[in-house]
């Protein structure tokens, strides 16, 4: 009786991963993308820097040689210790459309990096802002112009994709890539739907006016990270968001190296879920739930060997449509080699994300840099 109970959870779950597999992330895997008419709009790029000087010097080439007429770079020091103020001023120096903003260390803000970003967006001369990460990179020279196409009167919020660099032979990579790809399936999902919930500071847009509506940052000023998605859980809705995820419109970051470093990023960025609205966490949470107990509830079935030929079947069943839902997925924004690994990384990513909610009850890593 028991384990026929636990085989009724089993199917129950596999059922809900189906509804969100294909008909919630099937939004986005399967569906078509939304062309934009090429504009020319006034546009400025916010870059916020805390002690960048070798990322700086990488890519900001990328940015000042853009294939756009009218855009200006607010580059903003946030109290660096390093070179990466010298290089900001000597790049306003050099280049007429770059405007420094110097933060100095302010005992109420410390470290936050939204104050930093506030006095950017207050100093940039333009309503259209695009916003990316100092160790970050556009895919090309078409990058403003991908992103200015998908602004209308109604949409004013861009939610695009930021990449992670490939490293070969490092598994490490792909467990980055995958979690990266799954997490844009998600949140550009839930966009189309008409609930979008989050985006990325290495690669969102917005109208200023947005920033003003919701006050800015000001209610989760304390909050230590969550620029991009705090942000985006507060101001975006279906009227006013679209997505962007063009091959020429992506940012890529160099990923980490080490399994230790890559845990504390993980753990910074779970720290801001928790303040999102009360559906989005609702959805998010079911998600990772039917995730865990698919993969408990596999293993007892298979080992008491109850009704083991159901279960196999409908274990063969929801790789199918995970599959197929996540390749096309994958394939839109150019990751399908983490496909091959896909199984072994769920199971990682799992219990990964067990630990990083664990961790993050006894302690909670908050700087900015």
């Amino acid at each position: 009786m028991a384990l026929t109970i636990v085989l009724i959870a089993f199917a129950v779950i596999v059922f809900i991963q189906f509804i969100y597999y294909l008909f919630i992330f099937g939004k986005f895997s399967f569906g078509s993308k939304t062309d934009g008419t090429p504009k020319r709009l006034p546009i400025s790029i916010i870059v916020c820097a805390k002690n960048e000087e070798e990322n700086i010097k990488k890519y900001f080439q990328t940015l000042v040689t853009q294939n756009y007429p009218d855009y200006e770079i607010v580059l903003i020091d946030d109290a660096s210790s390093d070179e990466t103020l010298e290089l900001f001023e000597a790049y306003e120096k050099q280049y007429a459309n770059v405007k420094l903003v110097k933060v100095q260390n302010n005992e109420a803000f410390w470290g936050n990096k939204k104050f930093a970003l506030t006095l950017g967006i207050k100093a940039a001369k333009n309503e259209y802002l695009v916003f990316t990460d100092a160790d970050c990179y556009p895919s090309g020279n078409d990058w403003l112009l991908q992103i200015s196409s998908q602004f209308t009167k109604e949409k004013t919020i861009v939610l695009g994709y930021g990449a992670y660099e490939k490293v070969k032979n490092s598994f490490l990579n792909k467990i980055i890539r995958f979690e990266t790809m799954l997490t844009a399936t998600q949140y550009f999902s839930w966009a189309k739907i008409g609930k979008p919930y989050m985006g990325v500071g290495r690669n969102l847009a917005y109208k200023k006016e947005e920033f003003f509506n919701v006050r800015g940052f000001m209610d989760h000023m304390k909050i230590r990270s969550g620029d991009d998605d705090l942000f985006i859980n507060q101001a975006a809705n279906k009227k006013n968001t679209t997505i962007l995820y063009t091959p020429e419109s992506f940012t890529f970051s160099e990923p980490k190296t080490t399994f230790s470093s890559w845990m504390y990023q993980k753990r910074r960025h779970a720290t801001t879920a928790k303040f999102y609205k009360g559906f989005d966490k609702f959805q998010l949470g079911l998600f990772f739930i039917t995730q865990f107990w698919f993969l408990v509830l596999a293993i007892v079935l298979l080992a008491f060997q109850f009704q083991w030929m159901i279960v196999i079947g409908i274990i063969v069943f929801r790789y199918l449509f995970t599959w197929i839902s996540l390749g096309y997925a994958a394939g839109k924004l150019k990751e399908k080699d983490v496909m091959y690994w896909y199984p072994i990384i769920e199971i990682v990513l799992i219990f990964t994300q067990l630990s990083v909610f664990f961790r993050n009850l006894i302690s909670k890593p908050v700087h900015w840099k």
